[in-house]
């Protein structure tokens, strides 16, 4: 997988330069989305008495690849929302997992909850672009930076009034973040060398941050008892894409999801009463 992110992160750059040649980082302040008022990603995803799922529009991966054909990003937008999403996670990178920043725009354009831009952030430019496609958060994948990048590209989001979910892997990854400039961290549970997925080895992880800090658990979860787990366990929100996009009916598997998450909640807390 380290050769696949190396991959991808050389087509991000590559593609990158070219965006940059047809907008210009000045010319992106004169895209319709860029003065729209951005959405309050943290708060909408840290709920004291509940896990928060966001809801993640996502067509194909590199390991799995085309995973739902029928894909219509605002329906699925709109049947996240429906459904009790707290927020949405786009897909735009499109070599590798067919997404697009107009994706991204039109879930934003309608959209009544909070919009994660995720995609292979290295640059500030893809931070302003972010802005301007009408994101309120993007993903920073710690595994991917070397230097100050990491501390350049929240700063980028600060400037730009978005929020950052910063993500790792590997514990050394957790404890290089300088916690007085990180509100966000998630911890992807896949192995990305064998793309096992242990919840539990991301719980250990997410607990060795800071109280204060919004806690995020990413990828392989599917079921209520997942949901349980993070709960208990002080975690906020649950990233959840390829369970919902296989979905027959994805509005009613986020529904019965969230719902199922309550009943074992009432029953974990009546059995400590």
């Amino acid at each position: 997988m380290d050769n696949i992110l190396n991959k991808i992160t050389t087509q991000t750059r590559s593609d990158l330069s070219k965006r940059k040649r047809e907008i210009s980082f000045r010319d992106l302040n004169s895209l319709p989305m860029f003065d729209k008022k951005s959405r309050d990603f943290k708060s909408a995803i840290h709920k004291s008495d509940q896990i928060s799922i966001i809801a993640e529009v996502k067509k194909a991966s590199p390991s799995k690849g085309v995973i739902r054909d029928d894909f219509e990003p605002l329906k699925i937008a709109s049947q996240y929302i429906e459904n009790g999403a707290a927020a949405i996670s786009v897909l735009t990178d499109e070599p590798f997992f067919n997404g697009s920043l107009k994706y991204l725009e039109l879930i934003s354009d309608m959209s009544s909850i909070p919009i994660l831009r995720k995609d292979f952030i290295v640059d500030t430019y893809q931070v302003k672009e972010a802005k301007a496609y009408g994101a309120d958060a993007v993903l920073l994948i710690v595994s991917i930076y070397s230097g100050n990048q990491l501390h350049e590209l929240i700063a980028a989001c600060r400037e730009f009034g978005l929020f950052s979910l910063v993500e790792c892997y590997h514990e050394d990854e957790l404890q290089s973040i300088h916690w007085d400039e990180v509100e966000i961290v998630g911890v992807n549970n896949r192995n990305l060398a064998t793309f096992d997925v242990d919840v539990h080895r991301g719980v250990e992880l997410l607990k060795q941050s800071p109280n204060h800090i919004v806690k995020v658990s990413e990828s392989g979860i599917y079921k209520p008892e997942d949901l349980l787990l993070l709960y208990e366990n002080g975690i906020d929100s649950a990233l959840i894409g390829e369970y919902l996009m296989k979905q027959p009916d994805i509005g009613m598997a986020l529904k019965l999801l969230l719902s199922e998450f309550q009943s074992l909640k009432k029953v974990s807390e009546s059995n400590l009463k």
